[in-house]
C-alpha cells in the first residue's frame, strides 16, 4: 500500500465530518523512515489546498505561515524557503511554490500529517470521537512511512493516540512508546504550537530542539 491510497478513505469522511464547502487535507513530506513525523490536528480552510478547485497536492499548512516559521527556528526548513513563505499572502501561494516547500521538508527528511483529515471553516474544536474515526488510518499512515521518532501536539491529540491521558505540561520531553503494526515508536507529546497555542511557542522551540537532537 501506498501512502496515496488512503486518499479515497479521507475524501469520504470529509463529507461525513468536514465543511462540505472544502477539500481534506492529506499529508506530506519524507514518505521513507523520516527522521521525525509531526501530527497536529486538523486542517481548517486558511489551507489554500482545501479550495476544491486547487489542482495541486493538498498537503498540511499551504498558504500559512507560522507554523513554517516553527520549522526554520528547529533547523528543519532552509532560510530561502522560509524567507519566501514569509513574503507571500495566502493567494500568492500556487502549485509549484507548494511543490517546492514541500520538496524541502522531504530533503530535511520529515513527514507533517494530521489525525484528522476533516478540514473545516475555522479552528473549531472537535470531540474525540471524531478524530477517533481517523485513528487507524493515521497508524496506516506511520505503517507504510515508518518514522524513527513521531511527535503529537496538543493534550488532545496525544491523549487519542497514544490511548492514555496526557497533560503536555506534565510530561515536557517524555518519550512514550506506541506499538504499531507490531513496530515500536517513540512519541513525544509537545504544547500545540499555533493559534491559542502560540503563547507557548517559546517551550515548543525548546522542546522540539531536544527531542530533534
Amino acid at each position: 500500500m501506498k501512502i496515496k491510497d488512503l486518499n479515497k478513505k479521507y475524501d469520504m469522511l470529509q463529507k461525513i465530518y468536514g465543511d462540505p464547502s472544502l477539500a481534506s487535507i492529506y499529508n506530506g513530506g519524507c514518505e521513507e523512515n523520516p527522521d521525525v513525523c509531526f501530527i497536529f490536528m486538523n486542517p481548517t480552510g486558511k489551507n489554500i489546498a482545501s479550495e476544491k478547485n486547487w489542482k495541486g497536492r493538498r498537503s498540511p499548512w499551504l498558504g500559512t505561515k507560522n507554523i513554517w516559521k516553527l520549522f526554520y527556528n528547529v533547523g528543519l526548513l532552509d532560510e530561502k524557503i522560509y524567507d519566501d513563505i514569509q513574503k507571500r499572502k495566502s493567494k500568492d501561494w500556487d502549485e509549484e511554490f507548494s511543490d517546492l516547500v514541500y520538496e524541502n521538508v522531504k530533503n530535511n527528511k520529515y513527514f507533517i500529517t494530521n489525525l484528522g483529515k476533516c478540514t473545516q471553516i475555522d479552528a473549531r474544536p472537535l470531540p474525540d470521537s471524531v478524530y477517533r474515526e481517523y485513528l487507524e488510518l493515521l497508524f496506516k499512515e506511520i505503517d507504510i512511512i515508518k518514522p524513527k521518532k513521531i511527535i503529537v501536539f496538543g493534550n488532545q491529540v496525544s491523549s487519542i493516540f497514544l490511548d492514555e491521558k496526557i497533560c503536555v505540561s506534565k510530561c515536557r520531553k517524555k518519550v512514550f512508546k506506541k506499538v504499531i503494526n507490531k513496530r515500536e515508536y517513540e512519541v513525544y507529546p509537545v504544547f500545540y504550537p499555533v493559534g491559542n497555542g502560540m503563547h507557548n511557542i517559546d517551550k515548543v522551540i525548546e522542546d522540539l530542539k531536544y527531542i530533534l537532537d
